[in-house]
């Protein structure tokens, strides 16, 4: 069984759907689960600091007490400094994201690589090692309101 495909657009920021004919185009499950893991807002930690000063910590009301909310934290990088360290960040909220996959025998590991590609802009790599020795490649641009 195959999940519905989900394609990101970098320009505007967000998935959608592609319909073929009246149904939705079917697709690879893996690739879906990485692209909303990493791109859905995962609920913010209780001591994380909200990029606009607000206390709306984001996230799925049903994921307060999971083990593994759906997500990540990378939202919370909205207003940051384009720097080394909030590069470091963006890694460790990809990972954090992403760790369900290792856990459930989905995934065997991950390659992750973080970089600028230009300007406002952060470039995320995903290799996926299945267990079954298939890898899977994504790459993601995600650009934010970064302070200069």
């Amino acid at each position: 069984m195959t999940d519905t495909t989900t394609l990101w657009h970098v320009e505007r920021a967000h998935g959608d759907w592609l319909l073929v004919g009246p149904a939705l185009l079917a697709g690879d499950d893996l690739a879906t689960a990485i692209l909303i893991s990493i791109f859905t807002d995962r609920l913010a930690r209780a001591e994380d600091v909200i990029p606009d000063g607000s206390t709306d910590r984001r996230g799925w009301w049903g994921d307060t007490d999971a083990r593994y909310p759906i997500g990540s934290r990378l939202w919370l990088l909205d207003r940051a400094k384009q720097t080394d360290a909030t590069l470091m960040r963006a890694r460790d909220y990809v990972v954090e994201a992403l760790q369900w996959l290792i856990d459930d025998d989905v995934v065997a590991s991950f390659d992750i690589h973080v970089e600028w590609t230009r300007a406002s802009f952060l470039g995320v790599q995903v290799i996926a090692h299945q267990p079954s020795g298939k890898t899977h490649q994504s790459f993601y641009a995600w650009a934010w309101r970064a302070l200069s």
